[in-house]
Protein backbone atom coordinates (compact mmCIF):
# COMPACT_ATOMS: atom_id res chain seq x y z
CA UNK A 1 0.00 0.00 0.00
CA UNK A 2 2.86 2.29 0.77
CA UNK A 3 4.30 1.69 -2.67
CA UNK A 4 0.95 2.54 -4.35
CA UNK A 5 0.51 5.72 -2.32
CA UNK A 6 4.07 6.77 -3.02
CA UNK A 7 3.60 6.08 -6.75
CA UNK A 8 0.32 8.08 -6.89
CA UNK A 9 1.90 10.94 -5.00
CA UNK A 10 4.85 10.98 -7.41
CA UNK A 11 2.50 10.99 -10.44
CA UNK A 12 0.41 13.80 -8.90
CA UNK A 13 3.46 15.97 -8.20
CA UNK A 14 4.83 15.37 -11.70
CA UNK A 15 1.47 16.12 -13.34
CA UNK A 16 1.07 19.33 -11.34
CA UNK A 17 4.41 20.58 -12.60
CA UNK A 18 3.52 19.68 -16.18
CA UNK A 19 0.22 21.60 -16.10
CA UNK A 20 1.54 24.60 -14.17
CA UNK A 21 2.41 26.66 -17.26
CA UNK A 22 -0.66 25.80 -19.35
CA UNK A 23 -2.92 28.44 -17.77
CA UNK A 24 -0.40 31.25 -18.05
CA UNK A 25 -0.75 33.83 -20.84
CA UNK A 26 2.08 35.90 -22.24
CA UNK A 27 1.28 39.52 -23.04
CA UNK A 28 2.65 40.76 -26.30
CA UNK A 29 4.05 44.29 -26.25
CA UNK A 30 2.87 46.27 -29.27
CA UNK A 31 4.66 49.49 -30.14
CA UNK A 32 2.28 52.06 -31.59
CA UNK A 33 3.90 54.34 -34.15
CA UNK A 34 2.08 57.61 -34.59
CA UNK A 35 2.80 59.87 -37.53
CA UNK A 36 2.46 63.34 -36.07
CA UNK A 37 4.02 65.07 -39.06
CA UNK A 38 1.81 67.57 -40.88
CA UNK A 39 3.93 67.24 -44.06
CA UNK A 40 3.01 64.07 -45.91
CA UNK A 41 3.85 62.14 -49.04
CA UNK A 42 1.20 62.16 -51.81
CA UNK A 43 0.04 65.57 -50.63
CA UNK A 44 -1.89 67.91 -52.93
CA UNK A 45 -1.59 71.62 -52.10
CA UNK A 46 -3.40 74.73 -53.32
CA UNK A 47 -1.70 78.12 -52.83
CA UNK A 48 -2.99 81.69 -52.86
CA UNK A 49 -0.23 84.31 -52.67
CA UNK A 50 0.74 87.96 -52.97
CA UNK A 51 3.95 88.76 -54.81
CA UNK A 52 6.46 91.58 -55.15
CA UNK A 53 8.97 91.80 -58.01
CA UNK A 54 12.10 93.91 -57.76
CA UNK A 55 13.76 94.26 -61.16
CA UNK A 56 17.34 95.21 -61.98
CA UNK A 57 15.95 98.29 -63.74
CA UNK A 58 12.75 100.27 -63.33
CA UNK A 59 10.04 100.26 -60.75
CA UNK A 60 8.94 97.20 -58.79
CA UNK A 61 5.90 95.12 -59.71
CA UNK A 62 3.12 94.01 -57.39
CA UNK A 63 0.55 91.26 -57.79
CA UNK A 64 -0.50 87.77 -56.77
CA UNK A 65 -1.64 84.43 -58.01
CA UNK A 66 -2.68 80.84 -57.45
CA UNK A 67 -0.67 77.64 -57.48
CA UNK A 68 -1.09 73.90 -57.22
CA UNK A 69 1.62 71.55 -55.91
CA UNK A 70 1.90 67.80 -55.50
CA UNK A 71 4.46 66.17 -53.20
CA UNK A 72 5.44 62.73 -54.47
CA UNK A 73 7.29 62.00 -51.24
CA UNK A 74 7.60 63.86 -47.98
CA UNK A 75 10.61 65.66 -49.46
CA UNK A 76 10.12 66.08 -53.25
CA UNK A 77 7.31 67.91 -55.02
CA UNK A 78 6.30 69.52 -58.30
CA UNK A 79 4.16 72.59 -58.82
CA UNK A 80 2.47 74.90 -61.30
CA UNK A 81 1.46 78.49 -60.61
CA UNK A 82 -0.28 81.31 -62.44
CA UNK A 83 0.32 84.90 -61.42
CA UNK A 84 -0.37 88.43 -62.54
CA UNK A 85 1.82 91.41 -61.69
CA UNK A 86 1.40 95.08 -62.52
CA UNK A 87 4.42 97.22 -63.30
CA UNK A 88 5.27 100.71 -64.44
CA UNK A 89 7.75 100.96 -67.31
CA UNK A 90 11.25 102.15 -66.49
CA UNK A 91 10.56 105.66 -67.81
CA UNK A 92 7.33 105.90 -65.80
CA UNK A 93 5.38 106.77 -68.95
CA UNK A 94 3.21 103.66 -69.08
CA UNK A 95 2.24 100.69 -66.99
CA UNK A 96 1.25 97.16 -67.90
CA UNK A 97 0.23 93.86 -66.38
CA UNK A 98 2.16 90.67 -67.03
CA UNK A 99 0.75 87.15 -66.71
CA UNK A 100 3.21 84.48 -65.66
CA UNK A 101 2.96 80.71 -65.87
CA UNK A 102 5.64 78.92 -63.84
CA UNK A 103 6.60 75.30 -63.18
CA UNK A 104 8.63 74.35 -60.08
CA UNK A 105 10.45 71.44 -58.47
CA UNK A 106 10.50 71.58 -54.66
CA UNK A 107 12.90 69.99 -52.17
CA UNK A 108 11.70 70.39 -48.59
CA UNK A 109 12.94 69.20 -45.22
CA UNK A 110 10.07 68.92 -42.71
CA UNK A 111 10.83 69.60 -39.05
CA UNK A 112 7.76 67.83 -37.71
CA UNK A 113 8.18 68.80 -34.05
CA UNK A 114 7.95 72.50 -35.00
CA UNK A 115 5.46 72.18 -37.92
CA UNK A 116 8.06 73.92 -40.12
CA UNK A 117 9.39 72.97 -43.53
CA UNK A 118 12.22 74.92 -45.13
CA UNK A 119 12.31 74.31 -48.87
CA UNK A 120 14.32 75.06 -51.96
CA UNK A 121 12.91 75.37 -55.45
CA UNK A 122 14.02 75.62 -59.03
CA UNK A 123 11.83 76.29 -62.02
CA UNK A 124 10.98 78.39 -64.98
CA UNK A 125 8.17 79.67 -67.09
CA UNK A 126 6.96 82.39 -69.37
CA UNK A 127 5.61 85.90 -68.97
CA UNK A 128 3.07 87.55 -71.25
CA UNK A 129 1.97 91.18 -71.42
CA UNK A 130 -0.70 92.70 -73.66
CA UNK A 131 1.57 95.39 -75.10
CA UNK A 132 4.81 93.35 -75.10
CA UNK A 133 5.98 90.04 -76.50
CA UNK A 134 6.22 86.99 -74.28
CA UNK A 135 9.52 85.89 -72.80
CA UNK A 136 10.88 82.87 -70.98
CA UNK A 137 12.75 82.90 -67.68
CA UNK A 138 14.18 80.64 -65.02
CA UNK A 139 14.45 81.02 -61.27
CA UNK A 140 15.97 79.51 -58.16
CA UNK A 141 15.02 80.21 -54.55
CA UNK A 142 13.95 79.04 -51.15
CA UNK A 143 11.31 79.53 -48.52
CA UNK A 144 9.69 78.44 -45.29
CA UNK A 145 6.27 76.98 -44.57
CA UNK A 146 4.58 76.83 -41.17
CA UNK A 147 1.57 74.53 -40.71
CA UNK A 148 -1.07 76.10 -38.50
CA UNK A 149 -3.07 72.86 -38.72
CA UNK A 150 -2.44 69.61 -40.60
CA UNK A 151 -4.15 71.10 -43.66
CA UNK A 152 -3.52 74.86 -43.51
CA UNK A 153 -0.10 76.48 -43.78
CA UNK A 154 1.46 79.91 -44.15
CA UNK A 155 4.44 80.30 -46.45
CA UNK A 156 6.94 82.85 -47.66
CA UNK A 157 9.67 82.48 -50.26
CA UNK A 158 12.14 84.45 -52.34
CA UNK A 159 13.48 83.73 -55.82
CA UNK A 160 16.15 85.04 -58.10
CA UNK A 161 14.77 85.15 -61.66
CA UNK A 162 16.86 85.48 -64.80
CA UNK A 163 15.89 86.02 -68.43
CA UNK A 164 17.42 86.79 -71.80
CA UNK A 165 14.91 89.64 -72.22
CA UNK A 166 14.81 92.98 -70.41
CA UNK A 167 14.59 93.14 -67.47
CA UNK A 168 17.23 90.44 -67.30
CA UNK A 169 17.10 89.76 -63.55
CA UNK A 170 14.65 90.20 -60.72
CA UNK A 171 14.12 89.19 -57.12
CA UNK A 172 10.63 87.84 -56.48
CA UNK A 173 9.12 87.63 -53.01
CA UNK A 174 5.90 85.74 -52.27
CA UNK A 175 3.80 85.24 -49.16
CA UNK A 176 0.53 83.39 -48.85
CA UNK A 177 -1.65 80.64 -47.49
CA UNK A 178 -1.44 76.97 -48.47
CA UNK A 179 -4.19 74.36 -48.22
CA UNK A 180 -2.98 70.73 -48.12
CA UNK A 181 -5.11 67.68 -48.90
Amino acid sequence: MKKLTLALLTVAITATGAFAGSGKTFKEVVTVVTDDCAFRANELQVDAFASALFYNSGRPGWGGGLGINYFLTEYIGIGLEQGIDGRESSGGSSSYAEWTTIGNIFLRYPICSLNLAPYGLVGGGAGYAANKSGHGFGHVGGGLEYRVTDNIGLFSDARYAYSSEEPKTAVIGRAGVRFAF
